[in-house]
């Protein structure tokens, strides 16, 4: 009556009343009732003597006009018919009606009925279990007691070949050798997870699998597998059941997402470029390639906007890190650092030429590129590399490089989803890859700035030895603004200043380029250390109101700084400081603990309308001091406390040497990265002689002028500088006539003797400043300080509380600074 199914394992459904607990009634030939089983009776409510002996036809509450024989052998297939109930109502009924052999009471029927409702959920149980069976995309796998293969519907079977019959009784573990169970939760092999399934009845749903499927051995695929026990109607288990489901296109998509994930939190940690490009290398090793090598554009790595003439230039490209499965492989064809040369018709050189990605899923071992380059060639074939991968570095539109991946130990090639993973992955560096390079060349842009503002070398002078040290903040701050000085002035002292612009980058070395530039020129003034202060913080105001003219809503327009300056005097052997926000100096007693000198606490530069104070500080021989800026006692742990003890520690035993001590004091305060710049200068005072400094009070009248020219030969024939006495003679008489005609007494002359300079000083009581003139030809007098300024190295006069003093310098040549006589 049905055809049987051709599919694998579909069930010869038939008819459904033969397999279902039909009502069964036998009509005569004239379709009356003979026979009215329990069933009959239970479905239309009558009993048997109700109906026995009368027509089919009294019961139907459907058929008109057409003979109970007629309607009922029409067909041998099931049909509805609406029946009465003895209740009353109207039922649905499914029928069926077979010719029985004929008696000798003539032909009979053999009518069955079912439920309608019934029969449509058991047909569409039916349908389901058919499209289970032939059409269900998941694989369904009976496993028996033996846990051996004992059917596989449709879905299960494509992906074993050939004849099923050739599987039966074999086991999972034997169809998919070399599998693996992905959760560490289950055990290793299927076979026993499916023991484990038998013996509890515990269900296992989702757990994935990795393996090679018989039909395509190839490639590694990826299911997800659920397991229950088969059991009967009293519990005693009958085998397993296997549903699988190949989610292979999933798993890779899911491992693609989470390696996107991990590659935007670890690429791009830092503005490092050697560090980017290492990020990169070990996401895709192994996970994505057995090796990869980043390749970049040498202005790349230099800071560099790379040009066009740069583009598809293979010569100009540089390894900056290359990284392997194997750890024993041997050296590279080009190591980190040095440049990589790739032969025309390369897919790298293709890939910097358009900018597009070259896959070779096969490598062809033959190719042109490689017989031209034989180094490489050998070392492809060594290692059996079967699939590359090339794909350019690019950010905003330009090309800056190249990532080359190979395999050899995962046979796979690489496919289209991996040139998109990589893609992606590559454009994310590149990204990375060029804020690095922008910041790098901003970073060496302000340290270059900063650098050729600084001092390269101190300059030699006779009352310090100076040593100090200046150290760039970590990469990922910037360049600062720190800055130090040691300035020679008149009367063989010198000024010490430290300082520290707010902010950095090359806004902050500018400033403090400005700055510096700005000390020099108060400096030569001779201006106190309050007063240069005062100057200093008046221009940092004046900066201030340009910056914020020019970035009226941002922060560039803030300016500040911090200053400490100092005067050492090497007659007087005594140190005037002022400061403003900065911290104090350090001095180092050889006999006594580290002093941090009470110095008052001006305001930092650019506050405006405070006064600064000065104070003096003596500085006894053989002390050192220390003048630094605040990143190197809060390099630690931020406690200005904490680093003043360490400061102090590292200033210990200042009878070494100065170099040692800047050693000592870098080890002991600062990191191997200081988030800041770090500035300090140290510094040991050398006091003057006194048989080197005469002095003498003169009187306020015309006759000094000829006891200031004795005094000076005497003390000149002293010093074994006769040599020099007509030009100093002439300047003590000129600065004394000028003092006596032009100034307050009382006066005094001062003869300082260097190792490379004779300094003559006359001090007077007044404030008015002289000026250089130029005397006319009828004049007598006003060629004094043109002769002065003649004859002398440099002059200038300094302000003092009580007046002012003029002096001048000469120059000592080696063959007249010898020892003075004793």
């Amino acid at each position: 009556m049905t055809k049987p199914s051709s599919e694998p394992g579909a069930a010869d459904l038939g008819d459904p009343l033969r397999v279902t607990r039909a009502a069964t009634v036998v009509l005569d030939g004239r379709g009356q009732v003979t026979g009215w089983s329990p069933e009959a009776e239970q479905l239309l409510g009558y009993q048997a003597q109700e109906v026995l002996g009368h027509s089919i036809d009294t019961l139907s509450a459907q058929v008109e006009g057409e003979g109970a024989v007629g309607w009922l052998t029409a067909t041998e297939h099931c049909r509805t018919i609406t029946f009465r109930h003895s209740s009353g109502r109207l039922l649905p009924v499914a029928a069926v009606c077979h010719r029985l052999p004929d008696t000798v009471a003539g032909p009979t029927l053999l009518l069955l009925l079912a439920d309608a409702e019934e029969l449509r959920g058991w047909q569409l149980q039916q349908a389901m279990l058919y499209g289970i069976t032939t059409q269900s995309p998941v694989g369904l796998t009976i496993y028996g007691p033996d846990l051996r293969v004992a059917w596989a519907n449709a879905a299960a079977r494509q992906e074993l070949p050939g004849a099923f019959a050739q599987y039966l009784g074999r086991s999972e573990d034997e169809l998919y050798p070399g599998s693996q169970v992905l959760s560490a939760q289950y055990p290793s092999s299927v076979t026993q997870l499916m023991s484990r399934v038998l013996d509890t009845g515990q269900t296992v749903v989702g757990l994935h699998y990795r393996g090679r499927p018989p039909a395509d051995p190839g490639r590694e695929h990826v299911w997800s597998l659920s397991y229950y026990r088969l059991q009967d109607a009293e519990g005693r288990p009958l085998g397993v059941c296997e549903e699988s489901v190949d989610v292979t296109d999933l798993h890779h998509a899911q491992r693609r997402l989470a390696l996107l994930n991990e590659a935007s939190a670890l690429i791009g940690s830092t503005l490092d470029l050697g560090r980017t490009a290492q990020e990169l290398a070990e996401v895709l090793v192994p996970r994505v390639a057995d090796f990869a090598a980043l390749d970049l554009l040498g202005d790349v790595l230099a800071g560099r906007e790379p040009g066009t003439r740069s583009a598809g230039r293979t010569g100009v490209l540089r390894r900056v890190v290359h990284r392997c499965v194997r750890e024993d492989l041997p050296e590279a064809v080009v190591p980190p650092g040095r440049t990589v040369g790739y032969p025309e018709g390369s897919p790298q050189w293709q890939c910097m030429a358009t900018g597009h990605p070259i896959l070779n899923a096969d490598l062809d071992l033959s190719s042109p590129w490689l017989l031209q380059d034989p180094v490489r060639s050998a070392g492809i074939h060594k290692l059996g590399i079967h699939s590359h991968l090339v794909v350019p570095l690019r950010a905003r539109g330009i090309t800056m490089g190249v990532a080359t991946l190979m395999r050899w130990r995962s046979p796979g090639p690489f496919a289209a989803e991996d040139l998109l993973l990589v893609e992606e992955l590559a454009a994310r560096a590149a990204v990375c890859i060029d804020n690095a390079r922008r910041y790098t060349g901003e970073h060496q842009s302000a340290l270059t700035l900063q650098r050729s503002l600084l001092p390269h070398e101190l300059p030699t002078h006779a009352a310090v030895e100076a040593a100090y040290r200046y150290l760039p903040a970590d990469t990922e701050a910037g360049v600062g603004g720190d800055w130090f000085d040691v300035l020679p002035l008149a009367s063989a002292r010198v000024g010490l200043v430290v300082g520290d612009v707010t902010g950095r980058g090359i806004q902050a070395a500018a400033t403090m380029g400005r700055l510096r530039t700005a000390v020099h020129t108060l400096a030569d003034l001779d201006l106190p250390p309050d007063e240069l202060l005062s100057h200093l913080d008046d221009l940092v105001n004046r900066l201030a109101e340009e910056a914020d003219a020019a970035h009226p809503f941002g922060v560039e327009g803030v300016v500040g700084a911090s200053c400490l300056y100092g005067i050492y005097d090497p007659v007087t052997c005594r140190a005037t400081f002022a400061r403003a926000g900065h911290p104090p100096p350090a001095v180092a007693h050889l006999e006594k603990a580290v002093e941090f000198p009470e110095i008052p606490a001006g305001p930092p530069l650019g506050i405006g309308g405070l006064p600064f104070e000065s104070a003096e500080v003596e500085i006894p021989e053989g002390a050192v001091l220390a003048l630094y800026t605040d990143g190197l006692i809060m390099a630690s742990d931020g406690s200005a406390d904490t680093g003043l003890e360490r400061l102090a520690f590292a200033l210990a035993h200042p009878d070494r040497p100065l170099e040692e001590i800047c050693d000592t004091m870098e080890r002991t305060l600062l990191p191997d990265r200081p988030p800041d710049d770090v500035a300090f200068l140290v510094a040991r005072p050398r006091p003057l002689p006194a048989e080197n400094v005469a002095s003498w009070n003169l009187a306020f009248e015309p006759t000094a002028v000829g006891e200031a020219r004795a005094l000076t030969s005497d003390r000149l024939a002293q010093w074994r500088l006769e040599e020099m006495a007509f030009s100093a003679e002439l300047i003590v008489s000129e600065l004394v006539t000028n003092a006596i005609r032009h100034a307050r007494g009382p006066i005094a002359l001062r003869l300082i003797r260097t190792q490379n300079r004779l300094i003559c000083a006359v001090s007077d009581q007044s404030s008015t400043s002289p000026h250089l003139r130029r005397a006319g030809v009828v004049e007598e007098g006003g060629r004094g300080l043109f002769l002065v300024a003649q004859f002398a190295l440099r002059w200038g006069t300094r302000y003092t509380g009580a007046g002012k003093i003029i002096w001048a310098e000469l120059p000592v040549s080696c063959g007249e600074a010898s020892e003075p006589h004793q």
